[in-house]
C-alpha cells in the first residue's frame, strides 16, 4: 500500500477519487485551502491537510511531499483570472513537480485535458487559451522530469454516473464522467504501465483497467 499525497483535494474529481484509494488500504492525504473543507474530505476516508499551494516555495512542497510514495495533482485556479490560472495551474504544478524531485517522490500523476499539447488550437483571443497554455506548460515540464509521471487527459467533464469504460484518443470533446476520470486516476497508480504516458480518454466501451493498460 502507498501513501497518496492529493493537491486540490476538494475537488469534484478529487472528492472521488479519495474513497476509491482509501477503500484499497492507501494512506491519502488530501491538500486543501479552505479549512471549512475539512469534514468533506475527511468523509472520504482521506487525511485533509491544509496548505495555499499557490504561495508556498519549493522547499515548503518539498516539506509538504515527504514521505510520500505517489503525489496527484488535481488543483486548478478553476478559471477566469488569467493571472491566478498561470500561478495555479502552471507555475505551483511545476514548483510541485520540482520539489517531489527533490523529495524523493517517485510517482506523480497529473490530471490534466485531452487537449493539453503544444499544438493545442485554443485561439490567444479565447477565454480558454489561458488554461490551455498553463496547462501545456506544466505537461511539458512534467515529461522533461526525472519522475515517473503518467499525465490523465479526460476530455469534457460531466456529472454523470460512473460506467467503468471509456475509450482512448476518441472522436470530438470526449465526454466523461468525472466519476470514471477517478477510476482512471486509481487505475494508473496501480499500473506502473502507464508510467511515461499521457492518457487521453473520453467515455467509451473499454473497460478502465485494461483500457489503460494499452
Amino acid at each position: 500500500m502507498a501513501r497518496i499525497l492529493i493537491i486540490g483535494g476538494h475537488g469534484k474529481v478529487a472528492l472521488l477519487l479519495e474513497p476509491i484509494l482509501a477503500a484499497a488500504g492507501h494512506t491519502v492525504t488530501a491538500v486543501i485551502r479552505n479549512p471549512e473543507h475539512e469534514s468533506d474530505v475527511a468523509a472520504t476516508g482521506a487525511q485533509p491537510l491544509v496548505a495555499d499551494i499557490e504561495a508556498f516555495d519549493v522547499d515548503q512542497l518539498r516539506n509538504l511531499l515527504s514521505g510520500n510514495d505517489v503525489v496527484v495533482w488535481s488543483a486548478g485556479a478553476g478559471g477566469g483570472d488569467p493571472r491566478r490560472t498561470y500561478a495555479v495551474d502552471r507555475d505551483a504544478a511545476i514548483r510541485s513537480m520540482d520539489a517531489g524531485v527533490q523529495a524523493g517522490v517517485d510517482r506523480y500523476v497529473m490530471v490534466s485535458w485531452i487537449g493539453s499539447r503544444a499544438d493545442h488550437g485554443i485561439d490567444r483571443d479565447s477565454s480558454f487559451f489561458t488554461y490551455a497554455d498553463a496547462k501545456w506548460a506544466a505537461d511539458a515540464h512534467l515529461e522533461a522530469s526525472d519522475l515517473d509521471w503518467t499525465i490523465v487527459a479526460p476530455g469534457t467533464l460531466t456529472l454523470d454516473p460512473p460506467t467503468g469504460r471509456i475509450e482512448i484518443d476518441p472522436e470530438g470533446r470526449g465526454e466523461v464522467s468525472r466519476a470514471d476520470v477517478a477510476a482512471v486516476v486509481a487505475a494508473v497508480i496501480a499500473d506502473d504501465s502507464t508510467i511515461g504516458r499521457t492518457i487521453r480518454f473520453g467515455n467509451g466501451d473499454e473497460h478502465i483497467g485494461h483500457a489503460v493498460a494499452g
